[in-house]
């Protein structure tokens, strides 16, 4: 942080404040005059080295506050109050504002050193009274204004979502954590100048003070980089997947070992039980997917029962190794005979999402198969930092591996081939294909579920869509292999596309809502206002939305890590959704729209079901 353009006087009189000159504080000055008349207790001077001491707490623990700094603060605060894609519970907006208001600190410090040092020379003591006054005034009513205004806007989100208001006690927590978290923000970042500060002095008696300013910076630059990298950051990854590892051996109270020789995990598999993960078990476990006798009471008609093949980060020590265990457990569940073999590139932990799995196998009455693999145990947001290249490697190999193996069989025989990937998973099944050609040259369709920002393929088909299309639902080329959905009717809305297009096959669904901040997080959005902010907005996204250089990025920010505290069909939740993606990418003869909604309806009842078991488990 800089030096204050206004000092705070001190209450009572004007000697201190006209001791405030050239960067010295209020305190600085006022113990200077400790010294020079004693401590107090008997008019012995204080040392030196204690008086230094006593001087840097000050100041680093914000006795000493800039002007400035403050009116930045105060007006990144209202701005952060602003809406953004998702409704922020009290720690959500308390973690915004906080870290807001120590940025705005931070920018108005250092415009007020650049003003100190143009007009060289200090306000009077009168002005700087006046100026605190205006700033704490202004700080009660702008204040007071903006958290009315942010619960207003947070009230036209959470109708948009259909989500209940904040209660009031949650405002006032939201208070008390911006001034908490801001306050060590700051103590964090004047320890890190004291600290450069320190370096510097010691440093010019040996070096040009030029060169020690720079060599200071840099050193105490890369010491904090290296600490926030390789201490808290790795140390941070490291403690999670110890912690994500152990909870990779549980096994879902409902969920017990397959019995039948079509699951990975059962007696007949190669692929051991204790080694699919928590993920893979909920995956091939009885208890899990839907049985024969639940598939023939959705249909009214025989089925047959699913193949679900699953290979663990345990069960093999090598990638390789662990395709090589997928291609086997394909042959011997018969997968190539099937009508329909889906391959499912997991999300960080190898979570398959239930609402895909369970959805395409009612769909073609249990003739189908399904793979998927293991390639971290920690949670999606972390692996996107961190084992992002495993999501890559493990969907391009494994899709890759299949493709060939389909490759040979007569293509009479073949079964429909569809891809699947949702959030990080999405960014794994694109990795596989080089182009949006390439994908279409080697599979007969693909469902795309919360595709991420740094997507290829999304990437280049929204870049080059169709002009006059918006961001957030893109036409490329017409519609003719390749559609957004934002609602499951924008597959087949005739409106949306020029009149006379047909959706040729193989087809590709890219399912994205609107207000997905997984999607449309972007870091340019510190300088640069979003194209999803321009013109026609998606239909739960606030028309009060706006874009602030800075403030927006971190709400998007901070919107990725609460995106699935939303209903379904809003934020980073699709839920039934995928529905409709499956039937236009793969509907049987004879199917209706009658019968979309009652697998939907289904389909949400087991994800009900879901809900109420992993509650009832604790």
């Amino acid at each position: 942080m800089t030096d204050d353009v206004i000092e705070q006087p001190a209450e009572g009189g004007t000697a201190a404040a006209n001791a405030a000159t050239s960067g010295t504080s209020t305190v600085v000055a006022s113990e200077g005059a400790e010294r020079a008349t004693g401590n107090g207790d008997g008019g012995v001077p204080e040392p030196e080295q204690r008086g230094r001491v006593r001087r840097w707490t000050a100041w680093v623990f914000t006795r000493h506050l800039c002007f400035g700094g403050l009116v930045g603060a105060l007006v990144l605060f209202c701005l952060s109050m602003t809406p953004s894609l998702v409704p922020r519970a009290w720690l959500f907006q308390g973690a915004v504002s906080g870290v807001s208001v120590a940025i705005g600190y931070g920018l108005g410090s250092a415009v007020s050193a650049g003003i100190r040092k143009l007009i060289k020379r200090e306000p009077s003591p009168a002005f700087k009274r006046r100026a605190w006054w205006v700033l704490a005034g202004s700080t009660l009513v702008m204040g007071a204004l903006f958290l009315y205004f942010g619960w207003a806007w947070q009230e036209d989100v959470r109708r948009l979502m259909e989500i209940d208001d904040l209660r009031a006690f949650e405002w006032l927590a939201i208070i008390v954590l911006t001034i908490v978290l801001a306050y060590v923000l700051l103590v964090v970042a004047r320890l890190i100048r004291g600290a450069t500060r320190l370096l510097i002095r010691l440093l010019d008696k040996v070096f040009p003070h030029n060169v020690t300013v720079i060599g200071s910076v840099t050193v105490v630059g890369l010491v904090v980089a290296g600490f926030l990298q390789g201490v808290l950051f790795n140390g941070m990854v490291t403690g999670m997947n110890e912690i994500y590892s152990l909870s990779d051996r549980d096994t879902s109270p409902w969920i017990s070992q397959p019995t039948s020789e079509l699951k990975s995990g059962s007696e007949a598999s190669r692929v051991e039980w204790d080694t699919l993960g928590q993920k893979g078990r909920d995956f091939t476990g009885e208890g899990g997917g839907p049985t024969v006798e639940d598939i023939e009471a959705f249909t009214g008609e025989s089925a047959m029962e699913p193949i679900r093949v699953y290979v663990g980060l345990q069960s093999a020590d090598e990638l390789d190794d662990r395709i090589d265990l997928a291609l086997e457990e394909l042959e011997r569940t018969g997968a190539y005979e099937r009508s329909v073999l889906v391959i499912n590139t997991t999300t960080g932990t190898g979570w398959v999402d239930e609402n895909v799995a369970d959805s395409i196998e009612f769909l073609h009455g249990g003739d189908t198969a399904q793979i998927a693999m293991q390639y971290s145990f920690l949670p999606s947001w972390v692996s996107f930092l961190v084992d992002r290249t495993k999501a890559a490697e493990t969907g391009e190999q494994l899709i890759t591996a299949v493709v060939d193996q389909i490759n040979e069989i007569d293509p009479d025989d073949r079964p429909q081939l569809l891809v699947f990937g949702e959030s990080l998973g999405s960014f794994g099944t694109e990795s596989a294909f080089t182009s949006p050609r390439n994908l279409l040259a080697n599979v007969d369709g693909a469902l795309l579920v919360g595709p991420t920002f740094v997507n290829p393929l999304h990437g280049k088909l929204t870049s080059e869509r169709d002009d006059g299309s918006p961001f957030w639902r893109p036409l490329y080329r017409d519609g003719e292999s390749f559609r957004f959905a934002v609602l499951p009717s924008d597959l087949t809305d005739e409106t949306l596309y020029p009149a006379g297009v047909e959706w040729a096959e193989p087809r590709v669904v890219y399912l994205q809502n609107s207000s997905d901040p997984i999607t449309y997080f972007n870091p340019a959005l510190l300088w640069s206002e979003p194209a999803w902010l321009r013109g026609e907005r998606g239909p739960d996204v606030s028309e009060d939305m706006m874009w602030i250089p800075v403030v927006t990025f971190w709400q998007v920010a901070a919107d990725m890590a609460f995106s699935m505290d939303v209903p379904a069909g809003h934020g980073h939740r699709y839920g039934s959704n995928v529905v409709e993606g499956w039937v236009q990418l793969s509907a049987p003869d004879g199917w209706t729209e009658d019968d979309t909604a009652q697998l939907r309806s289904l389909i949400d009842e087991r994800a009900d079901e879901r809900t109420r078991r992993k509650e009832a488990a604790g």
